[in-house]
């Protein structure tokens, strides 16, 4: 029997505090930023590419949302894929069609609608949920997975892309990702 009576409010704050989100407390600033920077930038700079074998931003970023959905919707299961643009199960997105660029306003919705996806698993899951393993054929190969460097993949791979993409914007003289800016 609790010591006070509970309310909505204190049962809300238990469940928040069983949750992950504390873990990744950052992670949604990286998002933020990468949407200010990207959502004004003209087709024209979304279309560079920082060596001829490599991406044009948009693509990059496109990636970076896209892997989102695949290994939190295809690969774990979660729910989500129909709110996103990502619908293929097998991972091949737009992001994978070069000849298609994309503007900055379908990456900025890409990176939000997947975003959400993660807000969802951050809410839900609790640190034990972590250890959770899931075995993966890929390639011929069987992989063994947990909930958790899932979540680590994603989240370094977020910072790993925005690090990218802030040497090819400070290259072009234009404005960076800056993921530990105070607001």
């Amino acid at each position: 029997m609790p010591l006070w009576p509970r309310t909505p409010f204190d049962e809300a704050r238990i469940v928040h505090r069983m949750s992950i989100r504390s873990f990744y407390d950052q992670w949604p600033q990286y998002n933020r930023r990468m949407v200010e920077v990207i959502g004004v930038m003209s087709d024209e700079q979304l279309a560079h590419r920082p060596a001829p074998d490599r991406f044009p931003i948009w693509a990059t970023v496109g990636h970076t949302a896209g892997a989102r959905v695949y290994w939190l919707c295809a690969v774990l299961g979660e729910p989500g894929t129909e709110s996103t643009p990502f619908t293929d199960p097998t991972g091949v997105g737009w992001e994978d069609d070069i000849d298609t660029p994309r503007g900055a306003g379908e990456l900025v919705m890409a990176l939000n609608t997947t975003w959400r996806v993660v807000e969802d698993c951050l809410d839900r899951w609790t640190p034990e949920m972590l250890a959770d393993t899931i075995i993966r054929e890929y390639g011929g190969n069987r992989r063994v997975h947990t909930r958790g460097s899932v979540l680590q993949r994603l989240f370094s791979h977020d910072a790993y892309h925005c690090g990218e993409l802030s040497q090819t914007l400070g290259i072009l003289g234009l404005p960076q990702i800056d993921l530990w800016r105070s607001d």
